[in-house]
């Protein structure tokens, strides 16, 4: 049998587990009679699982027959990509010859004898989703890895004249949180701020550990420690997953932790470390040490003030590094990370 877990991002693995409520949240809204929302924004840190989340919702969705699903590349021109995929479908592709709907002008089919041609891009789509609903169709788009730009602000903005015009269109979106927080900020998307953000909170340790019990036949205190190595975080679920498999007959658990520590770095840490600022990374280094982790004595020990912390502090939360469950302390959220920061400060000294 092959290595059921893989270090590959995006890609489902074989070894999945699922997030079954903040699932079904999404597609029971989506498939609902009356829809209650018709777009989701899927965020968390990297290696969260976000891309893996989406596909596995489209997959279902997909399932359908009334359902289209179409994945855009936020680089590209959406409105112009969204267009030729939809005119790529055989089924919808026939219905605009039916129609006599002229699309010749942006490149799309040849031009019809006694039809006018759109010339406009949002127009094009506006009589394609005119013909999506006649056929008693739906629309997902899914976007992964979001960020501000033109073309997302066009695209955007063009979405909330679809829905305005009662189309069935639905979007489903990933991305880091800062990302999305900068769109819904923008001042021309103020309807995004009403879309509500999923964001994906540690893996079920129940699951974790009856994963790794099962596929490995170990004992329950075996999988427990794996369990609690990985804190839920779903790529270090797959890593040490992943390791311990390869090396179950040679090396023990404590034995293949150098290894783990240096897949989480060059994958994942070593990118969100690089993407912190010089506070935050102070924040950080004094809670990799401390052996009381009160906000009270972290913030007395760097010589913050309270209002200057929490600013800090709720940053490093939405970036999924620290965990703030606990009234009145922080944690780190990730596995071995503060082993991880240990190391980086010694080499920046």
């Amino acid at each position: 049998m092959n290595n059921p877990f893989t270090l590959s991002f995006g890609k489902k693995p074989v070894q999945y587990i699922s997030r079954i409520s903040q699932t079904n949240q999404i597609i029971d809204s989506f498939t609902a009679e009356v829809p209650s929302n018709q777009i989701f924004m899927i965020t968390g840190v990297r290696g969260s699982g976000k891309t893996v989340m989406m596909t596995n919702i489209a997959g279902e969705i997909r399932k359908n027959e009334d359902w289209i699903v179409i994945e855009l590349n936020p680089t590209r021109d959406l409105l112009q990509s969204l267009a030729a995929k939809i005119y790529s479908l055989p089924e919808m592709h026939d219905r605009f010859i039916k129609a006599k709907l002229d699309f010749s002008a942006f490149g799309l089919g040849v031009s019809i004898e006694n039809a006018a041609p759109v010339t406009d891009i949002e127009n094009v789509i506006e009589c394609m989703l005119e013909q999506i609903k006649k056929a008693g169709k739906k629309l997902l788009i899914t976007m992964d890895e979001v960020v501000k730009s033109e073309y997302v602000k066009v695209f955007a903005s063009s979405f909330q004249i679809f829905l305005r015009q009662d189309f069935p269109i639905y979007l489903l979106m990933t991305g880091l949180y800062e990302n999305l927080y900068e769109l819904q900020n923008d001042k021309s998307l103020t309807f995004l701020y009403r879309a509500p953000k999923v964001v994906l909170e540690p893996l079920n340790y129940t699951a974790v550990r009856k994963s790794y019990h099962d596929i490995f036949g170990i004992d329950v205190e075996t999988a427990n420690a794996m369990t609690v190595l990985t804190k839920g975080y779903p790529f270090a679920f797959q890593v040490l997953g992943y390791l311990y498999w390869e090396n179950r007959k040679t090396r023990s658990l404590e034995e293949i932790l150098p290894e783990y520590d240096q897949y989480l770095e060059e994958y994942v840490y070593s990118k969100i470390w690089s993407e912190l600022s010089e506070i935050d990374k102070k924040i950080l280094a004094e809670l990799s040490v401390t052996e009381d982790n009160r906000v009270k004595t972290i913030r007395e020990h760097l010589n913050m003030k309270s209002e200057q912390f929490s600013v800090y502090r709720d940053r490093l939360k939405r970036k999924g590094v620290i965990d703030i469950k606990e009234y009145g302390r922080v944690s780190m959220a990730l596995p071995r990370f503060d082993e991880f920061v240990k190391v980086q400060m010694n080499l920046e000294l």
